[in-house]
């Protein structure tokens, strides 16, 4: 009889082995690229931090990363404020009806960003879909910017985060205790009430998941904002390709996505140590 080896079966030295392609195209596709990328940013003639010392002192950056964190609060929320009753309407649905608003939930990921961007800009724009209507109802009185601000930026930002945030919510609310509800309404409590006390506190996990998620994507968009926002509306990845296609510094460049790459990784620690709890907490219940 032929007898089946498991992983746990496998010494270390053949698990290294088997690893081991993969550690090195890791290394190659990611790790050497970040290395040069960090030392770019540090070397200037030798060792030095004059490019973080700059940009910290440097208006442009100081204005874009403002940018960055302000469209990517707005979007979050946004999707939060659209995706919570969409993800409590799903999570009342039987679950063959749920399979399917699922599908149309996860559309978004199945389209280019690029493609959805030109696809907004056909809708939303000046000329656009929306616009049209608008002006076909009002006799051409409302006209409505929408595109190629801070406005457009956001539209496309919903659009892919969505998804994300919905279910990360719905995650939570399917793994509330249906008992719990059961339980408030026998006692009298009325729908909102029930939502206050139960419902929102028990999917805060979820929520917070969400919107950690959410702002980590956020912060890191380049063609949402470079062909649907404006002048002012430039964020930290638009910023790197400034420094490397218009002045062509390198240095600055480098510097900038370093801390782009920081501030991801500890919003990603953060959605860590997020999850562990909700974990816990799930476990401990």
């Amino acid at each position: 009889m032929a007898s089946s080896t498991s992983a746990s079966d496998l010494g270390p030295g053949t698990a290294l082995l088997l690893l081991a392609p993969l550690t090195v195209l890791m290394a190659a596709i990611l790790l050497y690229p970040l290395g040069v990328t960090v030392w770019t940013s540090v070397n200037n003639g030798g060792f030095t931090l004059s490019a973080y010392a700059d940009l910290a002192q440097s208006t442009l950056f100081l204005k874009v990363l403002r940018n960055t964190f302000e469209i990517a609060i707005g979007g979050t929320l946004m999707s939060l404020v659209i995706g919570y009753p969409v993800a409590m309407h799903l999570a009342a649905q039987p679950p063959t009806r749920r399979t399917a608003y699922l599908i149309m939930v996860m559309l978004p990921f199945w389209t280019s960003i690029l493609v959805k961007s030109f696809a907004l800009v056909a809708v939303f724009g000046n000329q656009g879909l929306v616009n049209q209507l608008l002006g076909f109802l009002s006799g051409g009185a409302i006209k409505l910017p929408m595109m190629f601000n801070r406005v457009g930026v956001i539209l496309g930002m919903l659009n892919f985060l969505l998804p994300f945030m919905i279910l990360s919510i719905l995650g939570s609310l399917l793994s509330l205790d249906r008992r719990l509800i059961l339980a408030a309404e026998t006692m009298g409590a009325g729908p909102l009430r029930i939502f206050w006390r139960i419902t929102l506190p028990l999917s805060m996990p979820g929520m917070i998941a969400g919107i950690l998620i959410n702002v980590t994507l956020s912060i890191g968009m380049y063609i949402t904002p470079a062909l649907l926002g404006g002048r002012q509306d430039m964020m930290v990845a638009n910023l790197v390709d400034f420094y490397t296609r218009q002045t062509l510094d390198w240095t600055a460049a480098s510097a900038t996505a370093v801390v782009l790459l920081v501030l991801s990784g500890l919003l990603v620690a953060l959605l860590g140590r997020v999850r562990g709890a909700a974990g816990l907490s799930e476990a401990g219940a």
